[in-house]
């Protein structure tokens, strides 16, 4: 089959069909990676053999972890992106992509070594997509890992106009002799959480129908705070508390609070015949108040908060009673944490979780 090059350009002007004229600006994704290369570099771990901009990433395993076990995670930051583009504040969302793959890395005590996110668009808008980059790049560097790639994809005609999404890939890595959660929590055990920042990046659905159903002002303030912003308060990435404190005590179990709440998370740290019994009021929490505001001025039910958002509490680790004053005191130097609940033996036909 012989093709007619010169048939193949624009019927206008003659000028021959190009990618941009599709959509896609090529130039755009040259001047991205540009852009970002300073904070990337910021990220770089000595196990990183490999440059950005390489087909792949190549990694070396930490010389002192001496039985590795390798540990991968991928998530998003879900209908919060929707809140950064009315606020037209996009520094955050990127901390909190890391922070969704990262603290769940560390529910079974990886430590994070590599970071690669996919931010896909309609349209390259370099300037935003650099912000977003950069708080990925801060994530990273809080999680002591290193965004070593990623992919910018521009979608015309089959993804929303002036809109992106984000995900996140995680790899992390374990000693087998260290790894928490194998034989999960013990009973007596004595629940500890740690405090959120807030909303972290989960029940965005949930609070976008309410701010539109209630016809409420992402500008409006709640106690001294714009609603906006405490919104777009970044999810916290517990790394360095909790691998700090594994050095230290034994945890024999973490559940990351995400989407679900207590009610799906909880559960999920648990050995069979095991309840957590909770004695949770989320007022006295750090950012309990949003959650109060959040009950009062719509009426959700406390067991509907509990059901899908965090209320105060981004992380619960289950350690022997023995080693309570210790945790506590450790966390308590950087983080409001306390003592939430405890393991005990389930009966048949009980709930694994109860809340007294």
């Amino acid at each position: 089959m012989k093709i007619n090059y010169k048939s193949m350009t624009t019927e206008d002007n003659n000028e021959e069909l190009s990618y941009k004229q599709s959509g896609v600006d090529v130039e755009a994704g040259y001047e991205l990676v540009q852009r970002i290369k300073p904070f990337v570099e910021k990220t770089k771990r000595p196990e990183i053999i490999s440059g950005l901009g390489s087909f792949s990433a190549l990694s070396r395993i930490p010389k002192h972890i001496k039985n590795p076990i390798l540990v991968t995670c991928t998530d998003g930051v879900g209908t919060k992106i929707e809140i950064a583009q009315e606020m037209n504040n996009f520094g955050t969302i990127g901390i909190d992509l890391v922070a969704m793959c990262v603290n769940d890395l560390l529910v079974c005590g990886a430590e994070p070594l590599v970071f690669l996110d996919y931010y896909v668009t309609d349209k390259l808008k370099v300037d935003t997509a650099t912000e977003v980059i950069e708080g990925i790049a801060k994530g990273c560097e809080l999680a002591k890992c290193s965004l070593v790639g990623g992919e910018t994809a521009e979608h015309p005609g089959s993804f929303p106009d002036n809109s992106f999404d984000l995900a996140g890939f995680s790899l992390g890595v374990v000693d087998e002799d260290e790894m928490i959660g194998v034989d999960g929590p013990k009973i007596g055990d004595v629940l500890i959480g740690i405090e959120s920042s807030g909303f972290h990046s989960n029940g965005f659905s949930l609070l976008r129908k309410v701010i539109k159903e209630y016809e409420l002002d992402l500008k409006s303030h709640i106690g001294d705070e714009m609603l906006g912003e405490i919104l777009l308060k970044p999810t916290h990435i517990y790394v360095a508390e909790i691998l700090a404190l594994k050095k230290m005590v034994t945890i024999n179990a973490i559940s990351h609070i995400t989407g679900g709440g207590f009610f799906e998370n909880i559960p999920r740290m648990l050995n069979k015949n095991q309840k957590a019994l909770i004695k949770h009021d989320f007022q006295d929490w750090p950012s309990g108040a949003y959650y109060e505001w959040l009950k009062d001025a719509t009426k959700i039910s406390k067991e509907n908060l509990l059901r899908t958002f965090n209320c105060g509490v981004g992380l619960v680790i289950s350690v022997d009673k023995k080693n309570e004053e210790t945790v506590l005191g450790t966390l308590n130097q950087s983080l409001f944490a306390k003592t939430i609940g405890e393991i005990k033996d389930r009966e048949e036909n009980e709930d694994d979780i109860k809340f007294v």
